[in-house]
Parts: structure tokens; sequence; C-alpha cells
């Protein structure tokens, strides 16, 4: 038998994730406090999908077409982790296959690298529409936005691909348990009893493509961003500049912000409660705000969404 089959002799078949048994008493408001959670996040960023798709004044500037992608990716996201969490309360089972482990970590790290991407070209966009505003209609097509958006999913699932092969040539033996509430990359580090130098070094390599490469490419570009908006003469027109870009800023500090934190923190046993509360900040909340904050402070939004409930209104009454 080949070493990095999953082995029987030598890996568990199933992990135990202990997740939020800690607290047996809040099991059942957790549960529906988590189901009320997933249903607004699947039908708040369908929602963005509809509006983006169906209303016509949301065809351009092509922001709307990348916040439609932002929504999908947000959507198929937190049904990678959120509807197993939900199930494990109600059946009270906790174990997850080896197999079943390995599919939810790649497709929870496609997507996580996914929107990093993505992020990245939405703050392209906005660099080249405030930035470049003569320029942009040229730039900015239909076809470069395509080509941006295909690219930043298909980078996502291209360089999971790599990592989730390396792990699952790992050997597994001893405590299956670990301390999370989704399958991730470090705890299951944690577990291996096989050499993980190169899972590491390949992990830290790819966290510099699809992390850290993004983040700063996004950073320069709002740096650019500013220095154009604080050029602008009136107060009002450098208010409106930045209320164009203030919502996915939020997102991305938000987004970076918790990510950083959940990776940089060691996980030592005192610190592994407080590294749980920022992954669920970033696995379950990030996608929750996403569409609350577009639809908010979005006046286009806003006025799409009207226009809608107004049209079903009157479908309804005739």
């Amino acid at each position: 038998m080949e070493k990095g089959e999953w082995d029987n002799r030598t890996s568990p078949v199933e992990f135990l994730l202990l997740g939020m048994e800690s607290v047996p008493s809040l099991q059942t408001p957790l549960f529906l406090l988590l189901l009320m959670i997933y249903l607004v996040i699947v039908s708040g960023n369908i929602l963005i999908v509809v509006l983006v798709v169906a209303d016509q004044h949301l065809h351009a500037p092509m922001t709307y077409f990348f916040l439609g992608n932002l929504s999908s990716l947000e959507t198929c996201y937190s049904s990678t982790i959120l509807p197993r969490l939900l199930a494990s309360f109600l059946a009270g089972d906790r174990t997850i296959s080896a197999h079943d482990y390995m599919a939810q970590l790649y497709f929870f790290g496609s997507f996580a690298a996914t929107e990093c991407f993505l992020l990245t070209a939405m703050a392209c966009n906005r660099y080249l529409a405030i930035c470049q505003p003569l320029l942009y209609a040229s730039l900015m097509t239909w076809k470069v936005s395509l080509q941006l958006a295909a690219a930043s999913w298909l980078l996502g699932f291209l360089l999971t691909t790599a990592a989730t092969f390396f792990l699952s040539r790992l050997r597994f033996c001893g405590p299956k348990a670990m301390d999370h509430f989704f399958c991730d990359f470090i705890p299951l580090l944690e577990l291996a009893c096989s050499d993980t130098s190169v899972v590491k070094l390949l992990g830290f390599t790819l966290s510099l493509l699809d992390v850290v490469s993004p983040f700063l490419f996004t950073l320069a570009s709002y740096v650019c961003i500013r220095a154009a908006i604080l050029k602008i003469p009136s107060s009002v027109g450098r208010q409106k500049a930045f209320s164009t870009c203030s919502s996915h800023l939020t997102v991305v500090t938000v987004f970076y912000g918790t990510l950083t934190v959940v990776y940089l923190i060691a996980r030592t046993a005192p610190l592994r409660q407080l590294n749980k509360v920022f992954s669920f900040f970033y696995t379950v909340l990030t996608p929750l705000l996403n569409p609350l904050i577009y639809s908010l402070r979005n006046r286009e939004v806003r006025e799409a969404l009207r226009k809608l409930l107004h049209i079903q209104h009157f479908s309804l009454h005739n």
C-alpha cells in the first residue's frame, strides 16, 4: 500500500471536530442562531445576484458584475461549513470521515482563495473608475470583467488543489480529535505523524500567492485611490468619490483583518478559543455582513430592490 493512502493502520477513518461542545448548555441557542444566520446569508446573497441580473441599471459599471460574483461566492463559501455544522448540532455527531474532511477543506480553501482574488479584481475596478475615469469604459469592458472573474475562480481552485493533494498524502495516527468547528489546514497538520515540512513550505508559498499578494495589490490600489480622491477640489466631490468604494473597503478590512488574526494567533491552549472566535468571524459573519453592507450603503442596490418589490406587489394585485 502506498504511503499516502488513507490507510486504517496508519490513519483514522474519521476525525472528531470538537467545535463548540465546550458550552453544551448553548447547543440549542447556537443551532437556532446559526440557522438564522445561514438563511440570511443565502437569501441575502441570492437576492443581490437576482438584482444584478434582473436590473439593467446594474449591468454597468462593472462594479455590480463583480458584486454578483462575490455574492455567489459567499453563498458557496458559507454552504461548505454551516449545513454540516447545523447537522452536527441536530444529530450530536461531530465525526467526519477523512475523505469528507479533505473535501470540505478543499472547497473551503478554494472559495477563500477565490475571494482574495475577486476582492483584488474589485479593487482594480475601483482604481480605474476613480483614477482613470475617462478610460474606464474602454478598459473595463465586459470581456475584461469576465476574464478577471474567471481568473479569480480558476486560480482559487487550482492553488488549493496542490495543497489538498499533499495534505491527502500525510499519515495520521494517535488522537483524532481537533478543537475546531470546521475542516481547516493547521488543525489537520497538528494531528499528522509523518513529516509535514514539505506541506508547511507549500502552504507558506501558496499563502504568499493567494493571500499576501492579492492583499498587497488591493492595498496599493486604495493608496492610489486615496491620493486621487484627495486631489478633488470640492468636499462634496471627495465624499461622493469615497462613497463609491467605501462598501468594498469595509468588506476588505473585515475579511483580511479577521483572516490575518486567525492565522497569526498561535494555536496554544489558552488562545484556541480566541482563534475559534475569529475563525467564526471570517467564515460565518463575513458572508453575512457583505449583503448587508452593500445593500444598506449602496443607493443603486436599494433602488433596484425597491423596483423589484414594486413589480412583485403589482403582479400580485393584478
